[in-house]
């Protein structure tokens, strides 16, 4: 499992609650804008593939023209882009990743739908494994990591951090993550959503980073994984804020 010849690109961002109601309208009526401006930083920096770790939709009730709008935008990209379902857009029966104009997407990888919970990138020596939200309740998102069969391994999961969780009580937070869980994955990298903020967390053991959503952070994690075997992590701007308009 030696580097591959040259670095590995990866952008990572999360929380883009694309929508008809709350993020339409701080993007004068377009709620897939953050999505949007995510894709054209990762064209721009020519990113290998984008990780959506969680809440890329606010919920599954959006209207038919938005499915359809996310798709073209996912499509026009032609970039791999990997969703992991979050709180709010959990693997269920009826989620909107599997209806057939998003299913029709094929540059679109979804954790729990498409795949169950890894999708590889031979070309790229690339594993990307996570556990996808797959109803509303409380889950561990890195529980059960999946051992490397590549050289890179990057890890997603959504939900909230606590160095030590306590998971006695059903009234704390739901989703956990903690330090021991992010080391035990032995990633190279791990993408997490469902914090607001772009921040690093963990023990150090493993780089674990939230990317914050578009609106609030203004960036995301650049993530080169390199041909020398070091894994650097970067943000890159946004040009979102001239789409907001509210």
């Amino acid at each position: 499992m030696s580097p591959p010849a040259r670095d590995v690109v990866v952008v990572h961002s999360s929380d883009l609650h694309v929508d008809h109601d709350y993020t339409a309208r701080l993007h004068g009526g377009d709620g897939a804008a953050g999505l949007h401006c995510v894709l054209a930083a990762a064209r721009t920096i020519s990113a290998d593939v984008v990780l959506l770790a969680g809440d890329t939709f606010d919920s599954h009730r959006v209207p038919q023209d938005l499915i359809a709008r996310t798709a073209s935008v996912i499509a026009d990209s032609r970039l791999p882009v990997v969703v992991l379902p979050g709180n709010h857009d959990p693997a269920i029966a009826t989620a909107v990743y599997r209806n057939p104009v998003l299913a029709a997407v094929k540059n679109l990888h979804v954790l729990g739908v498409t795949h169950d919970e890894a999708v590889a990138f031979p070309g790229l020596s690339l594993e990307v494994w996570g556990r996808a939200h797959r109803d509303y309740d409380d889950m561990i998102p890195l529980a059960a990591p999946r051992p490397r069969s590549t050289r890179w391994l990057v890890a997603m999961a959504h939900g909230h951090y606590e160095p030590k969780p306590d998971r006695a009580t059903g009234l704390r937070p739901s989703w956990l993550i903690g330090d021991d869980e992010i080391a035990a994955t032995g990633a190279d990298y791990v993408a997490l959503g469902h914090w607001d903020r772009a921040v690093r967390v963990g023990n150090g053991v493993v780089p674990a980073y939230y990317s914050g959503s578009p609106e609030y952070a203004g960036t995301v994690n650049v993530v080169r994984l390199s041909g020398n075997g070091s894994v650097t992590v970067t943000r890159a701007p946004l040009d979102i804020a001239r789409e907001i308009t509210a």
